[in-house]
């Protein structure tokens, strides 16, 4: 009997001890570590004064590592060639900086680290960390704040770049094509404002991008810009906006390229509209060509009548800004075949025209060749209108509600350039009652004219768009249900569209302003809002 006791007591402590082992490190052991590492030592010091060292170590009290450094990092002013940092990808108790740009005299630098830096266990941040040194004998301590917003949308971009270029003897306007800034920071992903830190005293050309190659050079193909007008001097109390905008790339031609038997494409940059095309060939007296624009691309196609047997061809491209010649390698190629599309299926608007487009320039529309029918087989007449340039024909007609329209053409009602015709084609549209729409009657307050005023959606795609040049209501109506904001454009140069700044210029973008709050369109409502711009 003793020995069974003795045995059970055994068992139970062995049980006991796997027990204690088997919950050692469980979730249950405690609350989760949230104390961030700490700094235990510098070398060189932060702060430091004179220096001159070509590594830095930044030490911990525990085992760190670094985290989408590219995203937090900030180097003011930036370095070239990038200092290297480490560890990347493992831990360490400590973060080398290892300097290999030749660092100017008398200025501070800092590194701000934002939340890259993280315990390795637990990854708590060791919340925007700046190490900060100078080349002189003092460091620097002005600092200039602000926000960006962007010009046209919305919601201003998350991490943009904001610059200052100093102002000195060598200072021109073309800087932000050149170099890098005298100093640098970031806007970050939760807010617009910015601060930069650690600046001399001077004046300053203080300006925004939204930086896509990450190398605080301006790209006007693909970054956003903004800038204050005038001189920032240091010091101020001023606080800056700046509104970010997308210049209109300047314009180029590029080298066209022969795409087809008598089609040659010519590429550009920038605006096309007015760009004109002219051969300098010995042409016959039959010659005749059309352009038309490429739907998804950059690129103008010019196709020509008679086919030309010359090897090349020469042509002039004018424009306003610049004349190019070119020359074009031609190449036995087959004619494009006529291939027409329709640009609305389905449902059509009550005030919306049917568009038919083509691939080889239209010409001519014959309606002895085209039929359109109602529902009750009853004919209905329809006028057409060609857009050369779009190379899509517009037939409008008066639509009813909740009516069905069959649309028949045969071979012959539209032909080509070339003297092709179509085939026998059909289309199907419906429209639907007034009550599936929204209508919205805007009286808008203070406004200085011309104005704009769209309906954008959540992705600002402008659904509806109204010109407005005198005071009085705006109205809106067959609005499809949906989600919408009110945008208004202060139309300063009368050209109808939203014209973007221009650095070079010195322009700011035309002013843009958002009703406050989004409006709900719900079908068979008729809205009367009253928006009261500021000035």
């Amino acid at each position: 009997m003793r020995k069974q006791i003795l045995n059970f007591l055994a068992f139970m402590v062995v049980g006991l001890a796997l027990i204690n082992c088997a919950n050692r490190g469980t979730p249950n052991g405690g609350e989760r570590d949230r104390t961030p590492p700490v700094i235990t030592r510098t070398s060189p010091e932060n702060y430091s004064t004179d220096f001159d060292a070509k590594e830095i170590r930044i030490y911990f009290d525990e085992y760190i590592k670094i985290t989408n450094l590219q995203k937090n990092l900030i180097i003011s002013p930036p370095m070239d060639p990038q200092p290297e940092i480490t560890p990347l990808g493992s831990a360490s108790k400590f973060i080398t900086i290892k300097i290999y740009d030749t660092l100017s005299p008398n200025t501070t630098y800092a590194f701000n680290f934002g939340e890259s830096i993280v315990d390795n266990n637990e990854d708590n941040p060791y919340p925007f960390y700046r190490y900060v040194f100078s080349t002189g004998d003092y460091i620097d301590s002005l600092s200039v704040g602000g926000s960006v917003r962007d010009a046209l949308s919305r919601n201003p971009d998350e991490f943009v770049t904001v610059m200052l270029y100093e102002i000195d003897s060598t200072f021109t306007d073309s800087v932000i094509y050149q170099r890098k800034p005298n100093y640098v920071t970031n806007t970050s992903d939760s807010t617009s404002t910015f601060n930069i830190q650690n600046v001399k005293e001077g004046k300053y050309l203080m300006v925004a991008l939204k930086d896509e190659n990450n190398d605080y050079i301006f790209q006007q193909k693909t970054d956003k810009i903004g800038f204050v007008a005038d001189e920032v001097e240091l010091p101020t109390d001023t606080t800056f906006t700046i509104e970010l905008f997308k210049e209109l790339i300047d314009y180029k031609a590029l080298s066209p390229r022969q795409i087809g038997g008598q089609k040659i494409a010519f590429g550009y940059e920038g605006s096309y509209e007015e760009m004109k095309i002219e051969i300098l060939e010995n042409i016959p007296d039959d010659f005749e060509n059309r352009v038309i624009k490429a739907k998804d691309k950059d690129s103008l196609y010019y196709f020509f009548k008679p086919k030309l047997e010359a090897d090349s061809l020469s042509f002039v491209v004018r424009h306003p800004k610049s004349v190019d010649s070119f020359v074009v390698r031609r190449k036995d190629q087959f004619k494009d075949s006529l291939k027409l599309s329709n640009i609305q299926t389905g449902v059509i608007g009550l005030d919306q025209p049917f568009e038919i487009e083509g691939n080889v320039p239209l010409v001519n529309f014959n309606k002895d060749f085209a039929t359109l029918l109602d529902k009750d087989s009853v004919v209905v007449d329809f006028e057409t209108k060609l857009d050369t340039l779009k190379n899509r024909y517009q037939i409008s007609f008066k639509k009813k509600e909740d009516n069905n329209y069959q649309m028949r053409l045969l071979p012959g009602a539209i032909t080509d350039f070339f003297g092709n015709v179509n085939d026998t084609l059909n289309y199907a549209l419906n429209t639907r009652t007034a009550d599936d729409y929204g209508n919205l009657r805007l009286t808008i307050q203070n406004a200085v004219y011309p104005i704009i005023v769209q309906l954008v959606d959540a992705q600002e795609t402008v659904a509806m768009e109204k010109y407005a040049t005198e005071s009085g209501f705006v109205e809106f109506n067959n609005i499809n249900p949906s989600k919408y904001f009110i945008r208004v454009i202060n139309d300063t140069n009368g050209n109808g569209i939203y014209d973007p700044g221009n650095y070079l210029s010195k322009r700011q973008s035309e002013k843009v302003t958002y009703y406050p709050s989004e409006l709900d369109v719900r079908a068979s409502w008729y809205y009367t809002e009253q928006f009261t711009m500021k000035q």
